[in-house]
């Protein structure tokens, strides 16, 4: 008789990840009601152009955080010891992914990501955000690697596969060279 591993109960939800799409849900019917709210002010025309300003003025924030990237890189490249200073690409090209994005909320926080006060404000928050994360993940990965241990000691099934290590570069056994009978596939 062989004993099944009871499996682990699976570690609970966080906050964020339950309350996530809730949030974007809210975002999204924010944004729609404020593009109503603004197009029967200005008119739809005109909220049609502002949206389509927001993706140019977007694509070309990126366009030029990835130039200020390659050109940090190649910069590094030629002087690798030299401290190159913090260039604020990411917060760059996530604002122009907000305002490519059509809204004018997601407007709003991209302008508030490319003002170096409120940048100042949003960097020191994700590092926090990271910092949380990275504590709480500690011991999750210790569960992690103990249950990946479990799975390649283990077939599906429950069954433990038994097996024998094969040194190729052991040589030939004895005088006749390698065995090379014929086995049948292991069927089960």
């Amino acid at each position: 008789m062989t004993q099944q591993a009871t499996p682990a109960r699976p570690a609970p939800r966080g906050k964020l990840r339950r309350v996530l799409p809730l949030l974007i849900t809210a975002w999204l019917v924010l944004e729609i009601w404020l593009l109503v709210q603004v197009g029967s002010w200005l008119g739809g025309f005109t909220v049609l152009l502002l949206l389509i300003a927001g993706a140019v003025i977007g694509g070309s924030l990126i366009k030029r955080a990835g130039l200020k990237a390659l050109s940090a890189a190649i910069e590094q490249s030629k002087d690798p010891k030299s401290q190159q200073p913090q260039t604020g690409t990411s917060m760059t090209v996530l604002a122009g992914l907000l305002l490519i994005v059509p809204g004018f909320l997601s407007d709003l926080v991209a302008l508030t990501l490319l003002f170096p006060p409120t940048r100042a404000l949003w960097r020191a928050a994700g590092r926090r955000l990271a910092d949380k994360a990275l504590r709480s993940t500690s011991v999750v990965g210790a569960d992690a690697m103990r249950l990946q241990e479990q799975m390649r000691i283990h077939r599906p099934d429950g069954k433990v596969v038994q097996g024998e290590v094969v040194d190729p570069e052991a040589g030939p056994r004895g005088p006749q060279g390698p065995d090379t009978t014929y086995r049948p596939p292991i069927t089960g």
